[in-house]
């Protein structure tokens, strides 16, 4: 028995050292991909010595003798801390994930193949001006210079995600660049999913759009035909959609967690200190490492500094001397989908308004790791590419015998955004920055600017022209051979919506309505907020002057509009209603809960119950209304409507229909549902947080969730690498944390958030603060992987300045980049 207890002992030691040996190998090899800070190193494509001096954030500053020295220098430091991140992004709009992840993301793959926007890319690099062209080619030769440097130095591969994929690294070109903006512009748009969404509520039933996904009330819109009256061939009611989901790593958002933001900006005579102020917090999904990468560079025109996304050498969001700026998605209707009738005795031919034509085809070959290759017949019609019925529950309003197809601003072939962000990062005044952004073409951003004299707002990028005789007006899925479906080209640059130096001195967008005109002219008609823009115009108009601390705290005010517009109306029939109901009862605890949100305030903070309450009373609510009458098709909602709720409980035009339950016999009223749903949500809380509800805290559910997207689904290792945080705000509060959505235990995760945050004042330019959601680095043996994580969680910034000096003096380390050898003819 001794002898079998020792031997025993002797493996569990064995087994201890085997793993302590092999973690100490893994974490060796992994370290070394780890980058020297205070490095020189030799390279090839530079005209003259640059230093990128790192602060103690690892923020690099840039300092080169030449424009196209430095973006060399700002691609070899976006390798040194995001090469994993760039390669990944890279061959997502490639469509090229399978090679090293297998069939899981072999359905994006295919998508992204279809949607040819790397082909878009390819054909653009010809349509930049000569400064982008040379910036695009140095910073690609930047890149590629790590890229040798990490091979010959063997420095662990680069990333250690490499350990565990393919460690070929294809080089970076010009055309890799322009493709991540086109990437973005897929992470912003949802007009498409919107337009499915809306074809389908419409074949459930009528009269079921005009409240679940109302016009704006203000506009004056044409009625919109009903979707089977459009295609009569179409089977009315709810059509279960056979595959859910949009494949692995997709950049495809949800309908509700596509791009949103928040900018705003006061001209001096608003400005407490005398200089204009500027405040941006674009929202992204939340991801390890952010998006975000912050830089400084120093251009021949002077300094700028910001947020930049590695794979472009931009400053997306920032400043120089003289001019700040800031981004929010413009909701621009951008997306129109088109059904396309086959011939019926060949189908490889579509209706056109010239009579059927063949489809424009092409084959590729999808490679798949561990599995044989795939070959795809892409097509294109006149309107644009064919979509698989297989994406965005495209068959469920796919007429018989007909495809669909896709118009898209992305798709241009002729896409000049890029020089039209680098002839922004130079623009000295707004009037050169309205100049420079006619250059832009998708994604269609807000652009909010300051400068020393005024502010101004400008809507940036394509906007497509329709036919007033549109049979849908871009709301939903038309009849792509009718001419009056197609395109007529975009809206002159003019007629974009641009608000310079308004009266009272403010520009303020959280995605709101920028414009009312009619159709064709209307920008959109959906737009990504009705709530923050309530909260924000009062915070703006409560003070005659501002400053920068002014507007730290709109940035991070936690108060929803929605919350404060919704309680009293729903509740007005439940306060304080009834006898004290005995200790220990559901009766009790609803009373209770009432009680302490008739005193809430709406803050949404972290250390409170009252924000879980609202959140899973709105949830219950909302599913309680909508499930019966749209039954599947009630997942789609898994997000509060509010302005959905408030036509119900206001009974607009008859919207109070919703509460009564059409499966049960007796006709509920809205007061019997919101009690329900109270009862119902406080009922599922109680069995997750314990019955006691004074010590529920909205921070419990509303965690951070910021994943590895790769290292982070590893077992033991996600503990490592997923960085997850309690957070305050919500989906409509301006210091916004959008929550995951469905009634999962989940569902109240905050997984799309301001991933970057500026706030800028030109009376103190090195007072302009900063901050990202995680840390500069994407290796998470760096000190730099979350270390600034903890400041964005509890709204601190980090200062950073143009100051050279001030950067040199700061510097936590310096890598000097020397030309190996003087270019020719020099």
């Amino acid at each position: 028995m001794y002898k079998a207890f020792r031997w025993g002992v002797r493996l569990i030691m064995a087994a201890i050292f085997v793993l302590v040996l092999v973690g100490a190998g893994v974490w060796y090899f992994a370290s070394r991909s780890l980058p020297d800070y205070n490095a020189t190193y030799r390279v090839d494509g530079l005209t003259a010595p640059v230093e990128i001096v790192r602060s103690t954030e690892d923020v690099p500053h840039i300092f080169g003798k030449s424009d196209p020295d430095v973006f060399f220098a700002l691609g070899l430091a976006h390798a040194q801390d995001r090469l994993w991140q760039m390669t990944l992004l890279r061959r997502t709009v490639q469509g090229r994930l399978s090679e090293i992840f297998g069939a899981e993301t072999l359905k994006t793959d295919e998508l992204m193949r279809r949607l040819g926007l790397y082909d878009a890319a390819l054909a653009s690099v010809p349509a930049q001006d000569d400064y982008t062209k040379k910036a695009l080619e140095a910073y690609a030769r930047g890149v590629n210079q790590w890229i040798e440097i990490v091979n010959k130095g063997a420095m662990g591969r680069g990333a250690p995600e490499f350990f565990l994929f393919d460690n070929k690294i294809s080089y970076w070109t010009p055309a890799d660049s322009i493709a991540i903006m086109k990437l973005m512009a897929v992470e912003l748009s949802s007009q498409l999913q919107d337009e499915v969404l809306r074809a389908r509520v419409s074949l459930a039933g009528d009269g079921l759009l005009r409240d679940i996904m109302p016009d704006d009330p203000q506009q004056a819109v044409a009625a919109l035909p009903a979707y089977a009256q459009l295609f009569p061939t179409m089977p009315r009611g709810i059509a279960v959609a056979k595959n859910d989901g949009e494949g692995a790593l997709s950049p495809f958002p949800s309908r509700d967690l596509a791009g949103a933001s928040n900018a705003w900006a006061a001209a001096p005579d608003r400005s407490a200190a005398g200089g204009s102020l500027l405040a941006n917090d674009p929202h992204l999904g939340l991801i390890a490492p952010s998006i975000w990468y912050l830089a400084r560079l120093q251009l021949q025109s002077g300094g700028v500094i910001g947020g930049t996304i590695p794979g472009m050498p931009l400053i997306l969001s920032g400043r120089n001397r003289d001019l700040g700026w800031g981004l929010t998605t413009a909701y621009v209707d951008d997306q129109d989908l088109h059904i396309e009738e086959l011939d019926h005795d060949d189908p490889t031919k579509y209706r056109t308004p010239d009579g059927f034509k063949p489809f424009e085809t092409k084959r590729v070959i999808v490679n798949v790791k561990d599995a044989k290759p795939v070959t795809l017949t892409l097509r294109w019609t006149e309107n644009g590419p064919v979509l698989p019925g297989s994406h965005f529950d495209l068959a469920t309003i796919t007429p018989p015998n007909s495809v669909v197809s896709l118009s898209w601003t992305a798709f241009d072939r002729h896409d000049t955004t890029l020089s039209g962000a680098m002839e922004l990062m130079r623009a000295r005044s707004i009037p050169q920055a309205l100049d420079a952004v006619k250059q832009v073409v998708v994604p269609a951003q807000n652009i909010t600017l300051a400068d020393q004299e005024g502010v101004a707002l400008v809507t940036a990028g394509k906007i497509p022209l329709r036919d007033p005789a549109n049979d849908t007006q871009g709301r939903m899925p038309n009849a792509g051979w009718k001419p009056e479906n197609r395109w007529q080209g975009y809206l002159p640059f003019k007629d974009n919506p641009q608000f310079v130096d308004p009266k009272g001195g403010i520009v303020v967008n959280t995605n709101n309505k920028t414009v009312d005109r009619p159709f064709p002219y209307n920008v959109s008609f959906r737009w990504g907020d009705t709530q923050r823009i309530q909260r924000l115009k009062k915070l703006m108009g409560e003070r005659e002057v501002h400053s920068r601390d002014s507007f730290i705290s709109a940035q991070l005010d936690t108060v929803s509009p929605a919350a404060r517009g919704l309680l009293p109306l729903v509740g007005r029939n439940l306060w304080f209603t009834g006898d004290p109901a005995p200790a220990g009862t559901p009766e009790r605890m609803r009373q209770r809960a009432l009680e302490m949100l008739a005193s809430w305030d709406g803050e949404m903070s972290e250390h409170l119950p009252e924000p879980l309450i609202y959140a899973a009373w709105m949830r219950e609510l909302q599913n309680r209304l909508i499930r019966d009458e749209l039954g599947p098709l009630a997942r789609k909602f898994d997000h509060l409507e509010p302005v959905f709720i408030e036509r119900v409980f206001r009974d607009t035009e008859g919207a109070s229909h919703w509460c009564d339950i059409v499966q049960s016999a007796p006709k509920e009223t809205c007061t019997d549902i919101a009690r329900q749903s109270l009862d119902a949500a406080l009922l599922d809380l109680s069995k997750q947080y314990g019955p006691n509800i004074e010590s529920w805290r909205w921070g419990d559910a509303h965690m951070a969730e910021q994943d590895n997207p790769v290292l982070g689904k590893i077992p033991g290792l996600k503990w490592f690498v997923n960085i997850r945080q309690s957070t305050s705000g919500g989906d409509f509060t301006l210091m916004r944390g959008q929550t995951r959505g469905g009634d999962g235990p989940d569902g109240f995760a905050n997984v799309h958030a301001a991933g970057y945050r500026e706030v800028l004042d030109f009376a103190d330019p090195d007072s302009s603060v900063f901050i990202i959601s995680t840390g500069q680095s994407g290796h998470p043996l760096s000190s730099h992987y979350d270390d600034l994580s903890e400041l964005w969680r509890s709204g601190e910034y980090i200062p950073m300045s143009l100051d050279p000096g001030l950067a040199r003096a700061a510097a936590a380390g310096i890598t000097h980049l020397v030309p190996r050898a003087k270019p020719p003819g020099t």
